[in-house]
């Protein structure tokens, strides 16, 4: 979860305010407060770093602030998460080598709508054993190539639609459903060959 550490802060959101104009300032918290968990969610799992993820909500944060102020926002969460998605491709391309592999946690996990074994209590065996179960998705999750990864996330940990995944990727609707589709099967194949 984001706390206010990780917004932005105060010497550079002024910065960012001589650049914007109240109008814009306004937008920006009407958009942007709301959308800032989901914002950091994608950025840890891509950059698998929960520093680098708060310096990267902080660089998309600015950066809508400004773009606010000559922008007219329809649909603020893909409009943001691809600013984050943006932030998040430019601070990995400047400060990590090449090949990254991208990564969440375990508290992203609890967003995607897995089944429940009901509402009673489970036994300590369960717990024990939806954690591993928990923990093999996860790296299976991280595991994923980039593309996928990110289509994944923005879908089943975000919940954004399909054609809000296009708008945030800049890719045709049909490339994001068969990027979905080929996620899910790479998922489901490295799990069954594990189990």
């Amino acid at each position: 979860m984001l706390t206010s550490k990780s917004a932005p802060s105060k010497a550079c959101v002024r910065g960012a305010r001589r650049l914007s104009s109240p109008i814009a300032e306004q937008r920006f918290r009407e958009i942007v407060p709301p959308l800032l968990d989901d914002a950091y969610s994608l950025a840890k799992w891509l950059s698998q770093n929960p520093t680098d993820a708060e310096d990267i909500v902080q660089d998309a944060a600015l950066r809508a602030l400004q773009a606010l102020s000559t922008v007219s926002v329809d649909r603020p969460k893909p409009w943001f998460l691809a600013i984050v998605r943006n932030a998040a491709m430019t601070f990995m391309a400047r400060n990590r080598r090449k090949t990254v592999a991208y990564v969440g946690d375990l508290a992203d996990l609890d967003t995607l709508d897995l089944p429940q074994g009901g509402d009673a209590a489970p036994n300590p065996e369960q717990e024990l054993i939806a954690l591993q179960d928990g923990e093999r998705l996860r790296k299976a999750i991280a595991g994923l190539p980039s593309p996928f990864l990110e289509t994944l996330v923005m879908r089943d940990i975000n919940g954004l639609s399909y054609r809000e995944i296009a708008e945030a990727t800049e890719t045709p609707v049909g490339t994001v459903m068969s990027r979905l589709a080929r996620a899910r099967a790479m998922l489901a194949k490295t799990l069954r060959a594990e189990a």
